[in-house]
């Protein structure tokens, strides 16, 4: 009953796209893969590589177009502690984001850097960049980041204002610096993932319900310029995002019974 549900709700968005905000279904997530909380497209090999967050295995996970596994990464040198995002930098090498904190009592971050070369490989030690918060700073829950001028750039998940901090793309221990606290207009505006594009032109600010859209700002003062919501119509619990194109991102869902647990591609211009 649960399956036949599930595809009559797959049926129901391929088929009604121009209702949910031009959000396009792409694919259905192989069921195994539950709690997906971030997407990073791999531009030379067209991998989706996933993650899963706090309480599952310490995986990196390649998918196909298909939502089927292709790949799959175990980082013996980790622990899926809270991993919640994905980023990629221009060699190729994967970052995965071990920042949650869903209790806010957290001291010390975590990013594994997983080497291009490594890959291929089905078991991999990580590069470890490790961080904490400037002494004066409350602990807080990170869920999104990306790389920008060979720095971290991470934010905080806010019901309200949200801070973002700026750490150094070097293996080691480090105190992140505070960049800037800032507060999107509305409702529903916890950031749950991020990414910016190749050319380093535009962020987008994923929340369940739609994504924020960043231009024309200045080095790395990401909110003064432009800022444009860009609404789905449709809500579900989304945590992965990822630029496929300069116009075009990818976006991933949790499942939740028998709805989410799917990739959607979503035009930004």
């Amino acid at each position: 009953m649960i399956y036949i549900k599930r595809l009559i709700f797959i049926i129901l968005i391929v088929t009604s796209c121009q209702s949910i905000g031009q959000l396009k279904f792409e694919a259905d997530i192989v069921n195994e893969l539950k709690e997906v909380s971030a997407v990073e497209l791999d531009a030379t090999s067209h991998i989706r590589w996933i993650i899963e967050d706090a309480g599952n295995s310490n995986d990196l996970f390649g998918l196909d177009k298909k939502g089927q596994i292709t790949r799959r990464i175990s980082v013996s040198n980790a622990k899926n502690k809270d991993w919640e995002d994905l980023t990629i930098d221009t060699e190729g090498n994967i970052y995965i984001g071990d920042f949650g904190n869903n209790n806010e009592h957290r001291k010390k971050f975590k990013i594994y850097k997983i080497n291009h070369s490594d890959l291929t490989k089905d078991v991999v030690t990580a590069d470890i960049i490790e961080f904490t918060l400037p002494e004066a700073e409350d602990s807080r829950d990170f869920e999104a980041f990306f790389i920008y001028n060979k720095a971290f750039y991470i934010f905080s998940k806010e019901t309200k204002k949200f801070i973002f901090v700026k750490v150094p793309n070097k293996i080691g221990s480090h105190i992140a610096t505070l960049k800037s606290n800032y507060n999107l207009d509305g409702k529903k505006n916890k950031i749950t993932s991020a990414d910016i594009s190749t050319d380093g032109k535009i962020i987008v600010l994923l929340n369940h319900d739609k994504v924020w859209k960043l231009t024309n700002y200045k080095n790395d003062d990401f909110f003064s310029g432009k800022i444009e919501k860009l609404s789905f119509e449709h809500d579900s619990q989304k945590e992965g995002v990822c630029f496929k194109t300069n116009t075009q991102i990818i976006i991933t869902d949790e499942r939740n019974g028998f709805e989410g647990g799917n990739i959607y591609s979503f035009k930004i211009n």
